[in-house]
């Protein structure tokens, strides 16, 4: 049975979840993929949203009837999931991959909890610490 496409609801909430997150509109693609779904060895074609903001992008694959997975890439090499296999709500699958693709940046950019500046620019650094 064919994994029926995004709806016009779960569009409003991936606009939504995005406006929220970015405090502006983010063009959201709709594609499909071939992925594998459970135990079966088989693909399934599986309805994608896309997007790309701040050096990344992201895909929400729609894996069943509200059941959802995402993760996001920078490159073929590093791609990321969100920890959890699936979800069964859209809006937690959506504000989990955002939270962990954050997170990601944060510590990539070295920001730690308890970093102090002299952390971050070593001993010969006096002016101000920008981020």
């Amino acid at each position: 049975m064919p994994v029926p496409d995004f709806n016009e609801a779960e569009l409003k909430i991936a606009g939504q979840t995005l406006r929220e997150r970015y405090g502006r509109d983010i063009p959201i693609e709709t594609a499909e993929a071939e992925i594998g779904v459970g135990d079966d060895p088989e693909l399934t074609a599986c309805p994608v949203l896309y997007w790309e903001e701040r050096g990344a992008h992201f895909v929400v694959f729609k894996i069943a009837d509200s059941r959802y997975r995402a993760q996001f890439f920078y490159s073929e090499a590093q791609q990321f999931g969100t920890g959890k296999s699936d979800f069964d709500n859209l809006g937690d699958c959506l504000v989990t991959v955002l939270q962990v693709q954050s997170d990601h940046e944060r510590q990539m950019a070295g920001v730690r909890s308890g970093t102090t500046a002299h952390d971050l620019t070593g001993d010969d650094y006096d002016g101000p610490l920008v981020i």
